[in-house]
């Protein structure tokens, strides 16, 4: 990340200089809990994604996105600013290394990982391809049975939640409510 004057990087900038309400924050309907409302609205936001074309690290609505792409952009839609901007990566990125920094990522921004039992709707899983890699894609729970995520070669679709994929989730995390 290329960092600006005064030693502030950019995403620094971003959040000191443009801060965000948080919609997640406000008052729920009446007759909503406050988890409720915000489930609501990251499953609105993760459905208005769908048919986006997929696009290796990109993040923009209609144009292109690829799984953590549609979760930056969800989380923009609902927050306003990312906490961080994601440095370059292949679309191995996580394999070659050996290091798990999509969790890490999401262990930073979203809190502690949540049991499978416990998956809600508008919660973020993470799958990996085989128990001994680092997670290697990313969705949104949009039903306790499906959910939303950017298909490669394809676009951003909802998915059933079949037990090739549910076998597959390395962690569950739920969006906060405040950042």
């Amino acid at each position: 990340m290329r960092c600006m004057t005064g030693g502030r990087c950019m995403s620094e900038v971003l959040r000191k200089d443009h801060p965000t309400s948080a919609p997640c924050a406000d008052p729920p309907p009446q007759g909503e809990g406050d988890g409720a409302a915000c489930a609501k609205r990251i499953v609105t936001a993760a459905r208005s994604w769908i048919g986006t074309p997929y696009r290796h690290q990109a993040s923009l609505k209609g144009v292109g996105c690829d799984c953590l792409g549609l979760v930056r952009g969800v989380w923009r839609e609902i927050y306003g600013v990312e906490p961080e901007l994601p440095p370059a990566y292949q679309p191995d990125w996580a394999e070659r290394s050996g290091e798990d920094r999509l969790r890490g990522a999401a262990r930073r921004h979203f809190g502690a990982e949540l049991s499978v039992a416990e998956m809600q709707p508008g919660d973020l899983l993470l799958f990996c391809w085989r128990p001994d890699l680092p997670a290697k894609h990313a969705g949104i729970v949009g039903t306790e049975d499906r959910f939303i995520h950017a298909y490669e070669q394809a676009a951003v679709i909802e998915s059933a939640l079949v037990p090739s994929w549910r076998r597959r989730i390395a962690g569950v995390f739920r969006f906060p409510e405040k950042v």
